[in-house]
């Protein structure tokens, strides 16, 4: 019984802590899973790739989670590798929860009978269930999910817009890592007036200034510098902190962004170029 999954990782257009209102959108790095079920297995064991040390309680739990559904009390073990770093800011955790349940339905044989939407619910209460996100983050695993860009009601789980974007993307991380787990909620909350504006601008389609508007009002929130954004507004459709950071996502047309990495590659960190995905995650067969 055995299956496997890719979900690609996405970046901000609105954060949801303030308003449990968000919007992501899907960009093409990849978190790639394999799980082996076993029915004599009274557990499930993971493994995060390069990572020895790395908590693995989150693909864990999203292995029982699928199991307790629609399984016969399977153990097994589940292996993670990834293109997203973690900690960054770029859904890492909902490309790894939506992998693992992709490839458990696969190893079930129940990958077509579930849609992938709930497939996304199924990985974000397990997200909850592990304490890996405060909002549950049905905007980042739905755009994970599904491709494209959405835009959700966290509180609800529930499914506001989804469009697609044909972008280009610049990505800035820099060295530090942020956990989204130890954010300040209490002061994202402080800019909610700004958050419900994003959101407003999202619903109409408006998706790069949404993005700028975020960017700038929860770097502000979260103590991030704002200098890399004001730097890429000339040049860009939008550019935001993805996340609770620390990464930096902007989006565009391709010569104006390789002219925007010249400029941040000045920063210490590391820099990416990649594009939208709208195809979402999927079944694999290696």
């Amino acid at each position: 019984m055995e299956g496997r999954a890719a979900a690609p990782g996405a970046g901000t257009v609105l954060n949801a802590l303030a308003t449990g209102v968000g919007s992501a959108f899907a960009i093409d790095l990849e978190t790639r899973a394999t799980v082996e079920l076993d029915p004599a297995a009274d557990s499930v064991t993971g493994e995060i790739a390069e990572l020895e040390d790395a908590d693995t309680t989150l693909i864990e739990r999203c292995v029982e989670v699928v199991v307790g559904e629609f399984g016969d009390g399977e153990g097994g073990h589940v292996r993670t590798e990834s293109d997203v770093p973690l900690a960054a800011g770029l859904k890492s955790s909902s490309a790894a929860a939506n992998a693992t349940v992709l490839a458990t339905l696969s190893a079930l044989d129940r990958a077509d009978a579930v849609a992938r939407i709930d497939a996304c619910r199924l990985g974000v209460r397990a997200a909850r269930e592990a304490g890996v996100t405060v909002t549950g983050a049905f905007d980042d695993a739905s755009a994970s999910m599904l491709g494209g860009v959405t835009l959700t009601d966290n509180d609800a789980d529930e499914l506001l817009v989804r469009e697609e974007r044909d972008w280009d993307v610049l990505i800035w991380t820099p060295p530090e890592r942020a956990y989204s787990a130890d954010a300040d909620a209490d002061r994202c909350t402080q800019v909610a007036p700004m958050a419900e504006l994003v959101a407003e601008l999202a619903a109409e389609g408006r998706f790069g200034e949404a993005m700028t508007v975020n960017g700038l009002a929860f770097s502000a929130a979260l103590g991030f510098p704002t200098d890399p954004a004001v730097e890429a507004m000339p040049l860009v459709e939008g550019v935001s902190l993805s996340g609770t950071g620390p990464s930096v996502v902007a989006v565009g047309e391709l010569e104006n962004l390789q002219a925007l990495r010249d400029r941040w590659q000045d920063r210490p960190g590391e820099t990416r170029l990649t594009t939208t995905r709208s195809d979402g995650a999927r079944i694999t067969t290696a």
